[in-house]
């Protein structure tokens, strides 16, 4: 007697009611990405729990779709057809915030930003300009390493200090201004700073007489910080025990919506 489709559906389905094969493939995308974009089909069964021969059918299917290419060397790495999906993410991502980072504008007078973490560099994906006549400005999609910036030192002080290390290694530490901090123990220093007082700041580290405070937010589903900039003058000691607050309550505000987008 021929298995009947309906229980072929059921069996293919995962605990909540999704396709399993979907979430497992989506799964293993996220531990490539956390392993640094490439890895062998062994460690993904190893960080699995998955059968090899169940992780190799699914990456083939990624290999087709152009989501996964396999190496010389047999590894497997992060396809170039999800950085579409990528920015177009980002982009999505920075339209959700911009809303929030008006708001900032509105509190603090200064020039509000959102950044993500994107790989070993920081990206600006929205931004929302002070109406001050001197005011900061970057432009959105512009790419910054983040030893040198506010929200880069927002982002990284969730990251154990073994996979900062790593970062920097691969990075460098080049110096934008002359109060760039450039050794890695310097920067680790910094970031204790950060967990410490719970938010970070840019003091002329990445341009000269721009002084900028940054704080992650909380549960986003990708590493993204918001932040606000402005002259040294503005921006000052007096000014950010007024603008850390907010900083930290729109951030908590933005954590939610992102929240029940993905619950939509």
């Amino acid at each position: 007697m021929p298995t009947s489709s309906a229980s072929t559906t059921d069996s293919a389905r995962s605990s909540n009611g999704g396709v399993q094969s979907l979430e497992r493939a989506f799964d293993l995308l996220e531990r490539m990405a956390d392993a640094g974009g490439e890895v062998g089909l062994s460690e993904l069964s190893a960080s699995s729990g998955l059968p090899l021969p169940t992780i190799h059918r699914l990456m083939r299917t990624l290999v087709a779709c152009g989501y996964v290419r396999q190496q010389p060397n047999r590894r497997y790495a992060l396809g170039p057809r999800l950085i579409r999906l990528g920015e177009s993410a980002s982009r999505l991502l920075g339209t959700w915030a911009r809303p929030y980072l008006a708001r900032l504008v509105e509190e603090t007078g200064e020039t509000a930003n959102m950044a993500l973490l994107d790989g070993d560099e920081i990206v600006y994906v929205a931004q929302v300009p002070s109406k001050h006549s001197m005011r900061m400005f970057t432009e959105v999609g512009r790419r910054v390493l983040p030893h040198s910036t506010g929200v880069g030192k927002a982002l990284l002080a969730g990251f154990p200090p073994e996979e900062v290390r790593a970062l920097l290694a691969r990075t460098g530490m080049p110096a934008a201004t002359e109060k760039t901090i450039t050794t890695p123990d310097g920067f680790l220093a910094a970031l204790e700073d950060v967990r410490n007082n719970g938010y970070a700041v840019d003091d002329s580290e990445q341009e000269v007489g721009v002084r900028c405070l940054a704080v992650s937010v909380p549960n986003s589903p990708t590493a993204a910080a918001i932040s606000i900039s402005g002259p040294a003058g503005r921006v000052t000691e007096a000014a950010t025990d007024k603008i850390v607050p907010v900083l930290q309550q729109v951030a908590g505000e933005l954590s939610e919506a992102l929240a029940s987008q993905n619950q939509a």
